[in-house]
């Protein structure tokens, strides 16, 4: 039974004694760390109390430097009030100037509001005018162009008369001169045929040569006149589609004499 029985009057059970001796020993710990952080506050606070000290002392001269300057401005105030006062007074006296000066132009602003009132109504008389004869001009307008379109419609329909007219005429001076020209080929050619017809005999040959060769040189120049013809009309019906001017007219021919 020894120890094992609650030791009165400093333990109501068993234990209680080792239990508080445990937290005697963490307060002792708890108030070893106060201490610690007391110290590091006091040290801190010291530093703080320093430094306020020191701000402290430059408010003091800083407000001592803003009270010199604040007496400056108090003068500088009355100097400015002063000045103020002064150009208060040049200033009424400007504007009793001024309202004189405004008064003399409203009086020049209303003559000219009656001179825009006449001009204006003299404006709306001529703009009415104008109005009625630009529309009656509009209407002659109109009345011209449709007779402009129509003379144009009727012009290029002459024109295009004119141009089928003119192309009449030269297929005909064409195939005129074409027939004349194959005409005379045709002829040419049956004279040579006969000639050489007759130039089969040995005895006739050596007479009917040199006629052969001019009629052949006689052939030859029709026939190249003849292309020339037939060229020179086809160039001239292409510039007269193609609206060229002062084309009607006949190509130039040669006449070769017969032999």
């Amino acid at each position: 039974e020894t120890n094992t029985l609650p030791f009165h009057p400093f333990e109501n059970q068993q234990g209680d004694i080792l239990r508080m001796e445990k937290e005697h020993q963490v307060l002792k710990e708890q108030l070893k760390e106060a201490e610690e952080k007391f110290e590091q506050l006091q040290s801190r606070s010291l530093e703080e109390i320093g430094a306020l000290e020191e701000l402290l002392k430059k408010s003091i001269e800083e407000t001592q430097v803003s009270q010199n300057e604040l007496d400056w401005f108090h003068q500088d105030s009355e100097a400015q009030m002063k000045k103020w006062q002064q150009e208060k007074k040049e200033n009424r006296e400007n504007l009793k100037a001024l309202r004189g000066t405004a008064k003399k132009h409203s009086d020049t602003n209303e003559r000219y509001l009656k001179t825009i009132d006449d001009k204006e109504k003299q404006y709306n008389v001529c703009l009415n005018t104008f109005l009625e004869t630009s529309n009656k001009f509009a209407d002659e307008k109109g009345k011209l162009e449709e007779l402009i379109k129509k003379s144009q419609d009727e012009s290029q329909e002459c024109e295009k008369r004119a141009v089928k007219a003119e192309v009449s005429v030269l297929q005909t001076w064409k195939e005129t001169e074409i027939w004349k020209l194959q005409s005379t080929i045709a002829k040419a050619e049956g004279n040579l045929r006969m000639l050489k017809a007759l130039s089969s005999s040995a005895s006739a040959a050596p007479v009917l040569k040199s006629q052969i060769d001019s009629w052949e040189i006689f052939l030859s120049n029709v026939k190249k006149q003849l292309e020339k013809v037939e060229a020179e009309y086809e160039e001239k019906i292409k510039l007269v589609k193609n609206s060229a001017r002062n084309c009607l007219s006949k190509v130039e021919i040669v006449d070769f004499p017969c032999p």
